[in-house]
């Protein structure tokens, strides 16, 4: 079969929305454009230079059925859960949790320097995970590898490979790639992707052509959008003239039923339910 380069299937302008108590954010995925992109039931954006659109944080929250990603771009969050983790995560950082049967959590960003922004993302847990035990994965920014290719590109590989180098986070069900990718002006980029896997880009900074190949429908975009490829075997990028910056995000997914109430994520009503019931009956932990 000839290899075929992912064209754009939608583009998505982010909502603002106020979420946790009272953090403003730009959402792409769980929205009314875009509700589930399987296996991705989240992806936010926050970032703002007035402490008052950040500072309430997300005080302690529980989650069930999931995987949660934040991936800090600037600024700083102290967070602390139920596994007697406790820490900050800064610029660079990525804190990825799979709460399995349930974690309590809660994140708080910090007032250091005004400016704070970063990314979060959710991922589903297959049936089979769904009460599994938690994990948490702090991953350092000196950790996560970057390769830099000819003409200036860089790329951050918190998960997945690129050019044979392995990212910081392994061992996640959804066998993802979560990249950080910065081209300059003009520069292009291309990245293997496995067929039949979900695949979005999310450009925060600048502008570019997404989709480029032959016979691969391009879309020119610019930030802030969310990009959703159609399924193929790789995605071919150009930069603008002011270079553009994204993550470039895929995973397999699940083709499992959804049932979802807030921070939790079964399969059926009736696990939603014993969920609420756990964490009333004071077991959900």
């Amino acid at each position: 079969m000839t290899a075929q380069v992912r064209s754009v299937a939608r583009v998505i302008e982010p909502q603002r929305v106020s979420d946790g108590a009272g953090v403003k954010l730009k959402r792409s995925i769980a929205t009314a454009s875009l509700d589930y992109l399987d296996p991705f039931l989240l992806f936010d954006h926050f970032g703002s230079d007035n402490p008052d659109d950040y500072i309430a944080g997300f005080p302690m929250h529980p989650h069930r059925g999931i995987e949660t990603v934040t991936y800090m771009h600037s600024g700083v969050v102290e967070h602390k859960d139920s596994l007697g983790h406790a820490g900050s995560i800064a610029a660079g950082d990525v804190q990825w949790m799979t709460a399995g049967h349930g974690i309590l959590h809660e994140e708080m960003p910090q007032l250091r320097g005004g400016h704070l922004s970063g990314f979060q993302l959710w991922v589903n847990l297959p049936a089979r995970l769904k009460l599994t035990k938690p994990v948490y994965q702090e991953v350092s920014a000196k950790s996560i590898p970057e390769i830099v290719r000819d003409g200036g590109v860089r790329i951050r590989v918190i998960a997945g490979k690129v050019d044979g180098v392995q990212g910081a986070v392994r061992e996640i069900a959804a066998d993802p790639a979560y990249l950080d990718v910065m081209l300059p002006a003009n520069a292009s980029f291309r990245h293997a992707i496995a067929r039949g896997h979900t695949a979005f880009a999310y450009i925060y900074e600048g502008d570019g052509q997404f989709g480029i190949g032959p016979a691969a429908a391009a879309a020119g975009v610019s930030a802030p959008k969310l990009v959703v490829f159609s399924d193929g075997d790789s995605v071919e990028i150009q930069a603008g003239k002011a270079g553009v910056r994204f993550l470039l995000i895929s995973g397999k997914p699940l083709h499992e039923p959804v049932a979802r109430y807030g921070p939790f994520v079964m399969n059926t009503p009736e696990e939603i339910q014993q969920a609420l019931m756990d964490l009333r009956n004071g077991t959900f932990v």
